[in-house]
């Protein structure tokens, strides 16, 4: 597998004498064959700033940096994919974090590119390239005229256009999974937040959270068009990229919920949350919530709190808010931020293992963290372990939680009853 690299005006190459290598924690390693798959669809390379190429020269049996003019290529994975392995690159200490991006190793072989991945989950519902601009274009038109007082509509339109994100688009063409947002608040301040970054972060966020408070009245009009138009399957949800944290509006969430199920009985309703504000989470789950996503990347405490800087609550809340929603009928799920070298740590894996049984929850949804390696490796607790590789921590999770499903986002309920053919046949 080659070495792949772009020069500074973005052509990608392949090295005639390297090979391709990955890294996991702060490690450098070569890949088996099963840790490559063909470059999937909707999939991105991108250059990443201010690095050096770092490949494996088997004649010399060592690594080696290419020039400063060559930097290092990453792949942008579409949803659905796990990766495995993070590009191999030598940075120099003083030059900016990467931008919030989940930089995966690539390779070349026989005219194909190939990426350190596991396709984890169905990805065609998630493919970026199932709609064209004209449609979405179209699909917001329509919606903002039909709808011209509502702020959510409006808010989501810029999702849809410029951020191109899937959930704000399938709410206007009334089909899968669409996103409700709420909240211009949150009760965390996670250190790769994609939608509010301190200037001493030295990135930017890639996206602009929203700065009102949508009203009762504009929840309920997004709700009950999305659940009407995407039929017995469809899901709303609360809490999208482009807000904090939306259990910080659990009164107003929860009176949505009743007035909605008044009007319609079909489809699903479901929170991504930090689920940190326990009372708050209970009274959204006592309105009539079918699924609960909790966003979480360790169930160690002091992981969680580097990365989460909760504000106001504890890991003993999140796994408080889990159970009670499990408990109570709820479909729960993990939102889990991996990072290879870390999540696949045995201290890491054995406390996931041991949240998940004593919670309930039923799906792991396993999410690439978008972060810059080294920043995040310099904010959160060094585990001094060998790590066991993603593609066995996930085979782990299975055989030690009995019932639970691996996947990659949100599935209706009916989903757990089918049997799952795991595509690239390791799990």
């Amino acid at each position: 597998m080659k070495l792949v690299y772009a020069d500074v005006r973005g052509r990608v190459f392949d090295s005639e004498t390297l090979l391709a290598v990955g890294r996991t924690g702060t490690a450098v390693t070569e890949l088996t064959e099963e840790e490559w798959i063909p470059l999937p669809s909707g999939a991105v390379l991108a250059g990443m700033p201010d690095t050096k190429a770092l490949g494996y020269d088997p004649e010399q049996s060592k690594l080696k940096a290419l020039p400063p003019t060559f930097r290092a290529v990453g792949a942008l994975l579409p949803q659905g994919y796990t990766r495995l392995y993070v590009p191999a690159y030598h940075k120099a200490q003083d030059t900016k974090p990467f931008p919030l991006f989940g930089y995966t190793a690539v390779g070349f072989r026989d005219g194909v590119f190939y990426v350190a991945a596991h396709e984890t989950d169905r990805p065609a519902l998630w493919d970026p390239t199932q709609y064209t601009d004209v449609q979405i274009q179209t699909a917001v038109n329509a919606t903002r005229s039909a709808h011209p007082a509502n702020r959510v509509y409006e808010q989501l339109s810029t999702c849809a256009l410029t951020y191109e994100c899937v959930t704000s688009r399938n709410t206007f063409v009334g089909k899968n999974e669409g996103g409700l947002p709420v909240s211009s608040s949150c009760n965390a301040g996670c250190v790769g937040c994609i939608s509010d970054q301190p200037d001493e972060a030295g990135f930017p966020s890639p996206q602009i959270r929203m700065s009102f408070r949508p009203s009762v009245d504009e929840m309920v009009e997004v709700m009950v068009q999305h659940l009407v138009r995407s039929g017995p399957s469809g899901i709303i949800s609360f809490g999208q990229g482009c807000e904090g944290e939306p259990a910080t509006r659990g009164r107003e969430i929860a009176e949505s919920i009743v007035r909605v199920r008044r009007q319609v009985s079909t489809g699903y309703i479901n929170i991504n949350t930090n689920a940190g504000l326990t009372h708050q989470i209970k009274r959204i789950v006592d309105s009539g919530l079918d699924l609960m996503r909790v966003s979480t990347i360790s169930a160690c405490a002091d992981h969680y709190d580097a990365y989460y800087q909760p504000r106001g609550y504890t890991l003993d809340h999140v796994a408080e808010s889990t159970r009670y929603a499990a408990e109570h009928g709820v479909l729960v799920s993990l939102n889990y931020l991996i990072f290879p070298g870390v999540s696949d740590t045995p201290t890491e894996l054995d406390a996931m293992i041991e949240f998940i049984r004593s919670t309930g929850v039923r799906l792991v949804q396993m999410r690439n963290l978008n972060i810059d390696p080294d920043y995040y490796l310099q904010r959160v607790p060094q585990r001094k372990e060998e790590p066991i590789g993603i593609l066995a921590m996930m085979e782990t999770l299975i055989e030690e939680c009995p019932g639970l499903r691996v996947g990659s986002y949100t599935h209706e309920p009916g989903w757990f009853e089918k049997p799952l053919a795991q595509p690239n046949g390791h799990l």
